[in-house]
């Protein structure tokens, strides 16, 4: 169970973006979080789970690109420790997957195939770091509808 109350205001945003479609009113709430943990110079785990769901909200790819990139870079900071400290359920480990499919994703739009390939290999190679739950088969069903994109 989620014990970081900063990370249950990022999941409010999910929220309202995922099951509500209320797209804008969850960016001015991520951004409002960005503000308060000090941007990138907050704790690498409230960066990389904000900036991942921050690039979910972006209309423009290259913002998308700019907030997974801010993500993967917090990730590359963080302990299993810390992320369960927060009360996440994935290890640090469990996080690169859908980093790496975000950015191959934003890399395939850009038109970017090498890139793209090169981060859709790194979700692969990562996916072991996921159970067998809803999450895991989400990001699954997203690398295979990715892989089948990128042939």
């Amino acid at each position: 169970m989620i014990t970081d109350p900063t990370i249950t205001r990022i999941g409010e945003g999910v929220e309202l973006h995922h099951h509500r479609g209320q797209r804008e009113a969850a960016r001015d709430l991520f951004a409002q979080i960005w503000d308060d943990i000090g941007g990138e110079q907050g704790d690498p785990l409230h960066v990389c789970v904000l900036a991942h769901a921050m690039a979910d909200v972006q209309d423009d790819v290259h913002q998308e690109l700019l907030w997974d990139l801010r993500a993967l870079d917090a990730a590359d900071l963080l302990t299993d420790e810390r992320v369960a400290q927060a009360g996440v359920t994935l290890s640090a480990a469990g996080l690169y997957p859908s980093l790496h499919l975000n950015l191959s994703e934003c890399y395939r739009k850009l038109g970017d195939l090498g890139r793209a390939r090169e981060h859709l290999q790194q979700a692969q190679s990562t996916i072991d770091a996921l159970g067998d739950d809803e999450y895991a088969q989400l990001i699954k069903s997203g690398l295979e509808r990715l892989t089948e994109q990128l042939r």
